[in-house]
């Protein structure tokens, strides 16, 4: 007869679950919108503008509010947080199932994403709580794999139904994860709080939050007004200032949202970079690439998610192979080399123009994806490695919001970007309408791109856009790579930065005795 699991054993299995099956969602609710989005436009109409924000409205409120969700998980309790995450991300995706129109449908976009950042950052947190040492890594390994699932069977989950039941059921299976991580988190996971924390940082959230969002808004308008457009100068500038402003505040509360002495440490800063690599050398694809083979090329919802799958399947296995790995490698090593690897699938990508065919895409996709795993698996347990534990939600919170918040900042210059490559490859035949036939194809639209100037041939447009994907690829290639020289030299400096706060907290309370013993010997004379 078997032995049965010790309680404390079982209660770990199924708060791990719980934490997955929210992992599983997220991604879902992300590549989802992607593959459904030429669905969506036609459904509910608006300008390339407004379909931007179908995107970047939920990655801006889920990135910006993380480090806030974690230091609220820390103070008034994880499994708090987790559970009302996890309730508000589920209505606000049932509700996006029933948008009338776009505009509802990136407010609920925007809400949705609150929820998902007190649902992550509760469960991360709580999940660092109930694992220690190796079984912690192995942890955040097996969340990573879980991450991956929603990666590789989302967007051809999503293309089958949208196929079968249109757009609206995408959110279908996203709700049932959500259900099911709230009540095993309701009945096995207690509570845990920081004994130390005093509250949030309110003045930090507000201002982090609202750079973001200038930030975003500048970058998504620049292609439509120009980057000299008044408006986009101002929404810029404001987002320097509100970013400068952030950084005062956190450098002056005693109990800041943002630690800023923690960027001392290289290790610490090379795992900040590590969060941000995979914004624009893999999740930048998630969105473009979907609108590439569905709106561009012609595919439909089920071949565009079937070809995504080379892109994000390696995430299955690799993560957790990741882990393993690091019994013989070191993890700068391991992030190092698959930071490189995914900038040579990039290069790969870029010499292959719109319209090849489709199974020679392949090998370049599962280039990225399997350059991409390798550091996906360690970079959450590397990020609650590098702090005390009980601070494990301020490190959650920290390293999720570099890693999200990059992402939606990636996704919207990358998508600026590749809109101005295109504009300027359409030449003088586009004339005034340069600019908007290029935001059309940027988001998918070759359709009502084509309308703007009827005399312009479809494969002129094909050509333009073609040949500005190619060069935004070679733009990723370099970031990449530069990344990967970068985050093998920092993660490979040895210390310990546990070790090296708490010798800091020492010599900051030695020099205070010091001071104050000199200003009483002083007062004596």
């Amino acid at each position: 007869m078997t032995k049965p699991l010790p309680v404390a054993t079982r209660e770990r299995i199924f708060v791990l679950i719980a934490v997955c099956c929210t992992a599983i969602a997220m991604p879902l609710t992300f590549t989802g919108t992607a593959v459904a989005l030429p669905s969506i436009s036609r459904m509910l109409g608006g300008s390339p503008i407004a379909l931007n924000w179908v995107t970047n409205a939920f990655m801006l409120t889920f990135g910006s509010l993380l480090m806030a969700a974690g230091a609220l998980a820390d103070c008034y309790g994880r499994k708090r947080i987790f559970l009302i995450g996890l309730a508000l991300f589920g209505l606000f995706s049932a509700g996006l199932a029933f948008s009338a129109n776009i505009v509802w449908f990136d407010m609920l976009r925007a809400l949705q994403g609150v929820g998902a950042a007190a649902a992550f950052s509760g469960g991360m947190a709580s999940l660092a709580q109930k694992f220690d040492g190796e079984a912690r890594l192995r942890a955040f390994s097996v969340v990573g794999a879980s991450f991956g699932i929603g990666l590789a069977f989302g967007p051809i989950a999503s293309g089958m139904m949208i196929s079968q039941f249109g757009w609206p059921s995408i959110f279908v299976l996203v709700i049932g994860l959500a259900v099911l991580a709230f009540t095993l988190g309701a009945i096995f996971l207690g509570e845990s709080r920081d004994p130390d924390a005093t509250g949030l940082d309110w003045k930090g959230a507000v201002s982090f939050t609202l750079a973001l969002t200038a930030l975003t808004f500048g970058v998504l308008q620049a292609p439509d007004s120009g980057w000299s457009d008044p408006l986009v100068i101002v929404m810029l500038a404001a987002a320097g200032l509100l970013f400068l402003t952030f950084v005062l505040i956190e450098r002056s509360v005693p109990r800041p949202m943002l630690d800023l002495s923690l960027f001392r440490y290289p290790r610490f800063v090379g795992v900040q970079l590590l969060a941000a690599a995979p914004a624009y050398a893999f999740v930048v694809l998630l969105i473009l690439l979907p609108l590439r083979f569905i709106g561009i090329e012609g595919m439909n919802e089920v071949a565009g998610g079937r070809m995504m799958i080379a892109l994000s399947g390696p995430l299955l296995i690799l993560p957790i192979a990741a882990g393993l790995l690091t019994r013989w490698f070191s993890p700068a090593i391991i992030c190092g080399v698959g930071l490189a690897i995914s900038a040579a699938g990039l290069f790969w990508l870029s010499r292959l123009p719109v319209g090849s065919n489709s199974s020679a895409l392949i090998a370049p996709l599962l280039t990225i994806g399997v350059g991409i795993s390798l550091p996906w698996g360690l970079m959450d347990g590397l990020a609650v490695s590098v702090v005390p534990k009980e601070r494990a939600g301020m490190a959650t919170g920290i390293f999720s919001t570099t890693r999200v918040a990059g992402e939606g900042v990636a996704l919207a210059i990358v998508t600026a970007v590749l809109s101005g490559l295109t504009g300027a490859n359409l030449g003088v035949a586009a004339g005034d309408h340069a600019g908007a036939i290029a935001q059309r194809l940027a988001t998918g639209d070759l359709a009502d791109a084509a309308s703007l100037v009827p005399s312009l041939a479809p494969a002129d447009l094909l050509a333009a856009y073609s040949a500005g994907f190619s060069t935004l690829l070679w733009l990723l290639t370099a970031i990449t790579a530069f990344t990967a020289l970068v985050v093998f030299g920092f993660l490979g400096r040895g210390g310990d930065i546990e070790k090296d706060l708490a010798e800091d907290k020492d010599r900051s309370v030695a020099t205070s005795v010091a001071a104050r013993e000199e200003r009483i010997r002083s007062s004596v004379i």
